[in-house]
């Protein structure tokens, strides 16, 4: 999507414009230091949302949200599992280096999260919702009641009172309030799928066209339109209590659906996540940047936001304060990601860099077949990959999309503005290899800075010894 360009003398006129409302701010005694709410979706794939083109729903919410502030274009988790993506989201550090390097695993005992970090400003911070990270001496978060902490509940439960107590308890000390949703995680059993025709929704390229595959995706949507009424509803309690000035508010709709191409790998439908900051006289309403970001970047600005100090934490992500202003267009050159299949399947670990337009996967185990096995084994909360199974025999499409999921070569490279879904693979044509090339002395680097030993990492056994508390040596030997 188009970034939305301004003159250079409105944003001098506007930077000007926020200096004198915090002065002002500063001069009647209130506290500079913004209250934060961070709203999570549960497994959006971004480009799904209108904001970043989708055309099957309207989420009035979320566009308004986004109109009045900063939309990132080039938002990126890590990891496409909601335990290590939201690990690197509250500490500030890659997978190898917080410990959480596949899913439903703890975090090292010794890593400091959001949670200590901002309590050392002063901040009390709470969770609503779905919890995923642990040990709790390193996530030790109030629980806040009022949202369905069960992801794979039927049911999608929000009551507002106990979120409004825990924003309006004290007028003199900030809070940060992580609003973990749990739409549209499966099943996808709660909004009104009526609303969508399956025969004339648009279906993604990266999904074979079946009558289950169509059936299931409208009950996506359907469980996308609750999530948007549910971003309502948190934007209302800012409003009601009166907080609403003085937060600095962050969505994301996290990794990618649990969609073939989505969820549990590194394409970008994986990996890629919307993103919106607001923050009324700190960040420009109606605005859109292609700075590249990532998870592990996001607690760095938080702390700066709130007046702390990021330097010397440690941190693998940086502070993008400067984009949320206004005073810089870029951040990052690159993003970095991982995958270690287990204990979602057989072992399939992956590594991939992207520099926003290129993406360069390695397949570190390429002879393997990619199993996942709760999308593929036909278990109650999946109903279509079969159907892909059967139309491969005589659609070449969906022979294409299984063999593409199952089937991997070493490497591969993707233009990812002229195939947003990856599904042209270039890492054999000619003209790319010097961007190839250096997209993957990239991974070599980040590999070795994080220690990361490979493949190895990616067994049962390992992600045992880590819920065991014996984190993989090579790892923690940082």
């Amino acid at each position: 999507m188009k970034k939305i360009a301004f003159h250079p003398i409105f944003m001098i006129g506007f930077l000007l414009l926020m200096a004198v409302v915090n002065a002002a701010a500063m001069a009647e005694g209130k506290d500079p230091r913004p209250d934060i709410l961070i709203i999570m979706a549960d497994d959006a794939t971004f480009s799904d949302l209108p904001i970043y083109g989708g055309t099957n729903l309207s989420s009035p919410n979320i566009n308004r949200l986004a109109g009045e502030g900063l939309t990132f274009n080039k938002a990126y988790v890590s990891m496409s599992m909601s335990v290590p993506c939201r690990a690197s989201l509250y500490t500030g550090l890659y997978p190898v280096k917080n410990g959480v390097c596949w899913n439903h695993a703890p975090a090292r005992n010794n890593t400091r999260s959001i949670v200590q970090y901002l309590g050392d400003l002063g901040y009390r911070t709470g969770l609503a919702g779905k919890v995923h990270a642990s040990p709790e001496e390193v996530f030790p978060f109030e629980m806040v009641e009022g949202i369905e902490r069960n992801c794979v509940s039927e049911t999608a439960d929000f009551e507002i009172s106990e979120l409004k107590e825990f924003i309006t308890r004290d007028d003199k000390q900030p809070f940060c309030l992580i609003a973990a949703l749990v739409v549209p995680h499966i099943p996808w059993t709660v909004g009104d799928p009526s609303h969508f025709d399956p025969a004339g929704i648009k279906l993604p390229d990266y999904l074979a066209d079946t009558k289950e595959t169509r059936e299931q995706f409208i009950r996506y949507l359907a469980e996308l339109e609750v999530l948007d009424q549910q971003v309502g509803a948190l934007l209302d309690i800012l409003e009601e209590a009166g907080r609403a000035e003085n937060t600095l508010v962050m969505f994301t709709s996290e990794q990618g659906a649990q969609l073939p191409g989505c969820k549990w790998t590194n394409w970008d439908k994986g990996v890629h996540t919307g993103m919106v900051f607001r923050w009324p006289g700190r960040v420009k309403p109606g605005t859109r940047t292609d700075a590249l970001v990532q998870y592990e970047d996001v607690l760095p600005t938080l702390i700066e936001a709130a007046g702390g100090k990021v330097a010397g934490h440690g941190f693998d992500g940086t502070s993008f304060m400067d984009v949320l202003e206004g005073r810089a267009e870029s951040h990052r050159s690159f993003a970095y990601f991982m995958h270690n299949n287990s204990p979602e399947g057989t072992p399939y670990p992956i590594r991939s860099v992207t520099d926003g337009r290129y993406h360069y996967i390695r397949n570190l185990k390429p002879e393997n077949l990619f199993i996942e096995k709760h999308l593929m084994a036909g278990m109650p909360l999946n109903f279509f990959w079969s159907s892909w199974i059967f139309q491969a025999s005589e659609d070449p499409h969906a022979s294409f999309l299984v063999q593409r999921y199952m089937i991997r070569p070493p490497q591969q490279f993707y233009d990812l503005q002229k195939d947003p879904d990856e599904l042209f693979d270039l890492s054999g044509q000619s003209e790319f290899r010097n961007t190839l090339e250096k997209l993957s002395g990239e991974l070599d680097k980040w590999i070795k800075e994080q220690g990361d030993p490979g493949a190895v990492i990616d067994s049962k056994t390992e992600w045992q010894n880590a819920n065991a508390g014996n984190h993989f040596q090579r790892c923690a030997q940082q």
